[in-house]
């Protein structure tokens, strides 16, 4: 009887803890929505991720074609042509308002601003390149 006894309590003891971590399990109806609102929190930050992507791919496009400008600037001052036009004739139209060209000596400077929808970020990004020349003679 003893027997009989203990395995109804261990059998109570079972249902008693299967009903607890039932009890302590969230059901699915607790979690409706959380999707949505885990999305409606997330676009914001991966837009801004890609936003600061592209300002950063646009920051190392602008160093690329400075970097030609300047040296198309020092072959034109090599060959006795006017450097800061040949240096603002290889840049593409939308750099036009965000290059400065500086010749000093044999040395043509190149400053160009990436395009930005921000202006402030980009004055912080702005690239500088630099390109010597030697005159032939």
């Amino acid at each position: 009887m003893a027997e009989v006894s203990r395995c109804l309590q261990a059998r109570g003891a079972s249902r008693r803890a299967r009903h607890a971590a039932r009890a302590a399990r969230p059901s699915l109806r607790d979690e409706g929505g959380q999707a949505t609102v885990e999305l409606v929190a997330a676009v914001p930050a991966l837009l801004l991720a890609a936003l600061i992507s592209l300002q950063l791919l646009a920051a190392g496009y602008a160093l690329t074609l400075a970097d030609g400008a300047a040296e198309a600037g020092a072959l034109a001052l090599a060959e006795g042509g006017s450097a800061a036009e040949a240096a603002r004739d290889a840049l593409p139209g939308w750099a036009d308002g965000n290059v400065s060209v500086a010749v000093e000596g044999e040395e043509v400077i190149v400053h160009l601003r990436p395009p930005s929808p921000f202006g402030t970020i980009a004055d912080h990004l702005a690239v500088t390149s630099m390109a010597s020349a030697r005159s032939a003679e």
